[in-house]
């Protein structure tokens, strides 16, 4: 069977093909004002890299803020089940999933089935998700993606104390002033995100095996802080983008469904 799934955040779309349960084609765009044509160029992109066309894909389940308005979805599912679904399918041994996104986090915690037994999601405040970093990046004056590698080179222990972004990026520029090293300064900021992001992940109970999800599981920086705060290791997904999490959930979701 040849099922699909597509993910429409706040800052990016995704979209994954599948045949018989294997990753045969995916896309991943930055979101525009309109989610239905960021559908649509992601699942295009996913659909040139499988050479299948649309109207190949028997179901297609559709996830994330922008899915009800997806007109090539078969149906829609939560962003919860599908982060769990695609998480616990990558990693059957995980029980708990941290999914960092744009604008919002997610930690669930899962039976040994798969199941969400429970969540917590914060989309009301930036402190940690992915836009917090992105502030911080633009602040400093660097890459988003260059943040991890650059924390790496840290030899001095600085704390970070506001978590709201817009007092945290007045503390970053103080620091930057006062002529504290970049990679110090980067280093806290993880810890503070790490902080805030575990406070979610221990309020429901979390249990090993934990796994990262979203693009903010690209940090390297950040992999490290969460896995200090929470006092035990914190994995990646295998051999696969952690960005395209929720989009493979949904396919997995669409793949088992019944034809029509």
């Amino acid at each position: 069977m040849i099922a699909a799934g597509c993910d429409v955040g706040s800052l990016s779309a995704k979209a994954v093909i599948l045949k018989d349960q294997a990753i045969i084609g995916k896309g991943v765009v930055r979101a525009g004002t309109n989610p239905m044509d960021s559908a649509s160029k992601a699942m295009s992109i996913a659909l040139a890299d499988s050479g299948l066309s649309l109207e190949s894909i028997e179901r297609i389940v559709a996830t994330g803020y922008g899915k009800e308005m997806i007109p090539f979805a078969h149906a829609v599912e939560s962003e919860i089940v599908c982060h769990a679904r695609g998480a616990f399918w990558n990693l059957p041994q995980a029980r708990t999933v941290i999914d960092i996104g744009g604008q919002d986090a997610k930690a669930i915690r899962m039976d040994e089935n798969g199941n969400v037994v429970r969540y917590l999601y914060n989309d009301k405040c930036a402190s940690g998700t992915g836009r917090f970093l992105e502030v911080m990046a633009d602040a400093l004056d660097i890459k988003l993606d260059d943040m991890g590698q650059i924390s790496s080179q840290s030899t001095e222990k600085l704390v970070i104390s506001n978590q709201c972004v817009i007092f945290a990026e007045t503390e970053v520029v103080s620091l930057v002033n006062e002529g504290r090293a970049v990679p110090d300064i980067i280093k806290a900021l993880h810890t503070a995100m790490a902080g805030r992001v575990a406070s979610m992940v221990l309020s429901i109970g979390a249990e090993e095996d934990i796994v990262m999800t979203g693009g903010g599981a690209k940090n390297s920086g950040l992999f490290a802080a969460l896995s200090v705060s929470l006092k035990r290791p914190v994995h990646a997904m295998k051999n696969i983008d952690p960005q395209i999490n929720g989009a493979l959930g949904a396919a997995l979701i669409a793949s088992g469904m019944s034809r029509q």
